[in-house]
């Protein structure tokens, strides 16, 4: 039988919990929110290594601009491939009602964060300023 009767649809929807439905669209709308921070991160690498097209250096070596534009492009990538597995296993931890919350995925990207924000920042400082630079300004 290709259709449920109307008796067995309204049956099966009194087993479903409304918290459980509840569950897996936070849970969706948390893997979105980790798709976004990871294209901002991807986004961002980009950006770095693009701002040598804008003003050229003048010295022969690439520097240091590329490898951290590199770095924030793999954090990046590596967000998605992490953010998809755990929304997985959170999915399957909800329907099985033994979801605990993942506190190490929170600590490894905060520190993955701070260590890109502080090169970020030892770059920023440590780079001497050309004063014919338009990016400066």
């Amino acid at each position: 039988m290709l259709f449920k009767s109307t008796k067995e649809t309204s049956a099966n929807a009194k087993k479903l919990n409304p918290s459980r439905t509840r569950d897996h669209l936070a849970n969706e709308r948390t893997y979105l929110a980790w798709m976004r921070t990871a294209v901002s991160l991807m986004g961002f690498g980009v950006v770095i290594l693009r701002l040598r097209a804008f003003h050229p250096p003048e010295l022969p070596r690439p520097g240091l601009g590329w490898k951290m534009g590199l770095v924030f492009s793999l954090v990046g990538l590596l967000t998605v491939l992490l953010s998809t597995v755990q929304y997985f296993v959170v999915r399957r931890d909800i329907e099985e009602d033994t979801y605990e919350p993942p506190d190490r995925w929170v600590i490894l990207f905060s520190l993955a964060i701070t260590l890109l924000g502080s090169g970020i920042i030892y770059f920023v400082f440590t780079t001497p300023a050309d004063p014919s630079d338009i990016l400066i300004m």
